[in-house]
């Protein structure tokens, strides 16, 4: 990386931090570039990758079944022009719908068939016979059609704490990956830019 693109990137690293201190016009500068790059980038790679190759190009051959896709994305676009915009419901429909219909089925089986599978499985070792056990407790915690007392009761207070374990770990792992990019962000600021770190 050359002079001028470590300062940049270290100023608008800089920019972006500056939040820290409230909302000032460099965040909101750093803010508005990262967007705008943002979008720029998603619709040059579309129009490159996708509309052109798959649409465009096959309607010059006189591929015609492209062109239905292709004006269903155009059906999106008249949201911006509020006399025509139930017109774009046609579209979002299609697009609500056949999306449910792939990631429902799909989800089911990742998240709660192969779920299952696994849980039970896994119950060669005492680790998986310590999931099966919080699986269940956890579980009888969620029934609200019976009163937590007895057995019962037992079940779903180990169940919460298994969910305070989960919890907790889940928040911790999440503050150690935000710990883990503030580290390499210094690293950059004082090593790459300021070089005062030395490897």
């Amino acid at each position: 990386m050359s002079l001028l693109e470590t300062t940049t990137t270290a100023l608008l690293t800089l920019a972006i931090y500056s939040f820290l201190a409230g909302d000032n016009p460099f965040y909101k500068f750093a803010e508005h570039l990262l967007v705008g790059l943002t979008i720029g980038y998603t619709l040059v790679i579309t129009l490159k990758s996708v509309i052109w190759p798959q649409a465009i190009i096959p309607m010059t051959r006189g591929e015609m079944p492209s062109l239905v896709p292709l004006l269903l994305g155009c059906l999106i676009l008249l949201r911006l022009v509020p006399r025509w915009a139930g017109w774009s419901r046609i579209s979002l429909a299609l697009v609500v719908g056949g999306g449910a219909g792939v990631a429902i089925p799909a989800m089911l089986k990742a998240r709660v068939l192969d779920q299952m599978a696994a849980t039970a499985n896994g119950v060669t070792s005492w680790a998986g016979w310590i999931i099966l056990i919080g699986v269940l407790a956890t579980l009888t915690y969620f029934v609200f059609t019976r009163a937590h007392r007895g057995a019962w009761g037992t079940s779903a207070r180990i169940g919460r704490y298994f969910m305070m374990v989960f919890f907790g770990a889940t928040f911790a792992y999440t503050v150690m990956s935000r710990v883990a990019l503030l580290i390499g962000r210094l690293e950059f600021l004082m090593g790459d830019w300021l070089g005062i770190l030395r490897s």
